[in-house]
């Protein structure tokens, strides 16, 4: 499973005044994306399905702009896991009705209609901006969120979302985007679907044979999945955090053995 970022819609609809400026937004946007990608994590961007044909700037399609981009930022945009419409894959009618305006429930920003914002929230997933207004310059974003109770009467309640236009946003988020890589990583159902994702999940780790194998021996329902996952998930924090030297495992819940308190052990060594 990726990590999903929702694209903001909303800051889709002021095109900059002019090309360069557009060049400059696009430059933010990529570095902010690249920000989260830094965090250890595999990412891919829901978009509403116009995207590609987002206008810019005045006769400056998102088309005419990767013509432009240097190598490395086009072929970023062109590499991107890009879904659309924003539920492709999602086994969520909510997310579904809340694309289609069909739903019970309505989220807005400022007044306006916040499809992409109002993903983000149901997903518990970061809203990415293009930096087109001084709105979107924040690392957290409120919400109206309305719905119908089982009365019919309109409830109303301001929300808050995860939110990053600029690469200081994520940096500020860190904290919260390592709380939902590790429920990302306790959706795994067994150990072999552990292994088959762990080039996703724990990007920082290289695993043996010998891990496979006892892997592949974690059944679903097996008490012992979740105590592996969770210490997969703090050799991975530990590792990402690695630049060079001694190999410290302070301030992590496993011991130099590799084992927890629970006494799981794993084969595992750290790709550098």
């Amino acid at each position: 499973m990726d990590f999903d970022l929702i694209l903001n819609e909303l800051s889709l609809q002021n095109p900059a005044p002019n090309e360069q400026i557009a060049q400059q937004r696009m430059s933010e946007l990529i570095k902010t994306i690249q920000a989260v990608k830094a965090q250890g994590v595999k990412v891919s961007l829901r978009t509403k399905e116009n995207f590609h044909t987002t206008i810019l700037a005045p006769n400056y399609p998102l088309r005419r702009w990767l013509n432009d981009a240097d190598q490395i930022e086009r072929l970023f945009i062109k590499t991107l896991v890009t879904k659309a419409p924003f539920s492709t894959d999602i086994a969520n009618s909510d997310i579904q009705d809340i694309e289609n305006n069909a739903s019970l429930s309505e989220f807005r920003h400022q007044g306006e209609i916040a499809i992409g914002l109002g993903i983000a929230y149901v997903l518990n997933t970061i809203a990415i901006s293009l930096l087109s207004e001084e709105c979107w310059d924040c690392s957290h974003i409120e919400l109206e969120f309305r719905w119908l109770d089982q009365d019919e009467e309109v409830i109303h309640e301001l929300v808050k979302i995860i939110h990053a236009s600029r690469s200081t946003h994520v940096q500020e988020n860190a904290d919260l985007i390592e709380q939902i890589q590790e429920r990302i990583c306790q959706e795994v159902s067994d150990g072999l679907q552990v292994w088959n994702r762990r080039e996703e999940l724990f990007p920082n780790l290289e695993f043996c044979d010998a891990v496979r194998r006892q892997l592949e021996d974690i059944r679903t329902g097996k008490l012992e999945l979740q105590p592996v996952v969770n210490i997969l998930f703090e050799l991975q924090k530990c590792c990402k955090n690695w630049n060079n030297g001694y190999f410290n495992l302070d301030g992590y819940p496993i011991e130099e053995s590799g084992e927890s308190t629970g006494q799981t052990h794993l084969n595992i060594v750290h790709n550098y």
